[in-house]
Formats: C-alpha cells, sequence, structure tokens
C-alpha cells in the first residue's frame, strides 16, 4: 500500500516542484503539483509530465489511481 508522502516523494525527485501535497486513502490519491516545468504545457502535456515521475507504480499496480491539479507557479500564486 502506497502512502502520500512516499507519492510526493517521488514526484519530487522527478521533477522541480516550488510544492507538492498529495492525499490519499492507499489506492487513489489527489496531487496537487507546482512547477516551473509545466509553463508552456497542456493540461494532457502537465499530466503526463508528472506521470511519468510514478510510472513504475502505475504499471505494477502498487498506485491505483492518481488525480492530478498542476500549475505554474504563477497559476499557483493568482489562487491566492
Amino acid at each position: 500500500m502506497m502512502h502520500p508522502e512516499a507519492i510526493e516523494t517521488l514526484i519530487r525527485q522527478g521533477m522541480s516542484c516550488t510544492h507538492v501535497e498529495v492525499d490519499g486513502d492507499g489506492r487513489h490519491f489527489e496531487a496537487v503539483v507546482v512547477s516551473a516545468e509545466l509553463a508552456g504545457k497542456s493540461r494532457v502535456q502537465r499530466q503526463q509530465r508528472v506521470y511519468e515521475t510514478v510510472r513504475a507504480q502505475l504499471d505494477s499496480g502498487e498506485l491505483h489511481a492518481l488525480s492530478l491539479k498542476t500549475y505554474t507557479p504563477e497559476e499557483w500564486s493568482a489562487r491566492g
């Protein structure tokens, strides 16, 4: 069973982030990822970039579902 902290670590190790939040029940998770790497990318490209960081866990079934909200630092700041 995966823990939110483990997923957060994988995302942070796999890409440069200014903010990551992960919550979930052990199989289904939600993450908020803020990264300058996401600038200029479509919503699908942003999600693909984050999924790259947890691909092995998704492929093995260790991580069943990950819902994403992705932002650039500027978008995150504008949210207040």
